[in-house]
């Protein structure tokens, strides 16, 4: 068995991109878009067009990887063309390329790190920690780990932390999140006065909550698990944090394609260059990563990382806040 930095060496060998299909999945990936979202704003039966919807959104997903993974630089580099397409979709999705990048690399390079602040993360701090917090500090700190704040992510993330929070904290740095939050309110006016409340709410807020729902969701419970492992900044190793700190989660193979294979989550953590599409084939060609930590969609599953709050260092896992006591 290859140790976690022997098969970081490895994991090179699965970079390379092929531009082609790279393009190839982005054309489709923004095709769909275009298309399914055109036809939910069409006047027909409405349960078609909440289903219209759902689909819709399940693409700004896989599209939302794509941006990711061009952020990461792991494909489209030096395209002039892809430069201003994942501009404009940054724009589009409330997540600007200022804002996003800086905090993404961050979240990368501290994952499973204990902090307060939780920069392009939740903030995970340890017991002993959170029983020297003021009360106030103890409520904001629960409130940004509380499932509401990943379900309603629409608002809470992608409205309110990566856009009016970062543009109010520095306004030269994220003119971008200004303009974000200026467009997205413009257009959610431009539909509901031409086309009225219920398009307003199927096809400009329900995709957009129901992706951010699952983005977030994501995010969260594929660093936020039973078994997943925490350490302060001098005891921590980015191969370690990869391989026992970030969970597989598994899927239909449908989902795995909208979520752009994003639930190979250690993958990606090992090596980020790693293209969407190749994750899978990193994946299978490694055995050490195929007892990585598992993680799904089920609501009991879901439930299980939604209670988990703090990290109990003595008992070596994550724990809810009644075992803090």
């Amino acid at each position: 068995m290859r140790t976690p930095r022997e098969l970081l060496m490895a994991s090179k060998a699965f970079i390379q991109e092929d531009q082609r299909r790279s393009w190839i999945e982005t054309g489709f990936t923004l095709a769909g878009i275009i298309v399914l979202l055109s036809a939910t704003f069409v006047e027909t039966y409405l349960p078609v067009r909440i289903a219209l919807s759902c689909l819709c959104a399940l693409f700004y997903v896989r599209m939302f990887i794509i941006y990711h993974d061009y952020q990461h630089n792991a494909i489209l580099q030096g395209s002039a063309v892809a430069r201003w397409v994942m501009k404009a979709f940054g724009i589009f999705i409330l997540a600007p390329q200022t804002i996003w990048k800086r905090s993404h690399d961050h979240h990368h390079t501290h994952n499973s790190k204990l902090t307060m602040h939780g920069i392009g993360s939740y903030p995970t701090i340890s017991k002993a920690r959170y029983k020297t917090l003021t009360r106030a500090e103890k409520r904001l700190y629960l409130i940004n780990r509380h499932p509401l704040t990943v379900i309603f992510g629409y608002f809470t993330l992608f409205i309110y932390w990566l856009n009016v929070k970062s543009f109010f904290q520095s306004p030269r740095k994220h003119m971008d999140s200004l303009l974000a939050l200026v467009l997205h309110v413009a257009g959610a006016f431009a539909v509901y006065y031409f086309f009225g409340i219920t398009t307003l709410i199927v096809s400009w807020v329900l995709p957009f909550f129901l992706a951010y729902f699952m983005g977030s969701y994501l995010f969260y419970c594929q660093h936020n698990f039973p078994g997943a492992k925490f350490a302060e900044n001098h005891d921590w190793r980015y191969d370690h944090a990869a391989m026992e700190s970030t969970s597989f989660m598994e899927m239909p193979k449908v989902m795995h394609w909208f979520t752009g294979n994003i639930g190979y989550h250690h993958v990606h953590h090992l090596n980020s260059r790693i293209p969407f599409y190749r994750l899978p084939e990193a994946y299978q060609s490694m055995p050490e990563l195929w007892d990585a930590p598992k993680t799904s969609w089920s609501p009991i599953e879901m439930w299980r990382c939604f209670r988990l709050k703090l990290w109990d260092p003595e008992r070596n896992t994550m724990i809810t806040l009644s075992q803090a006591e």
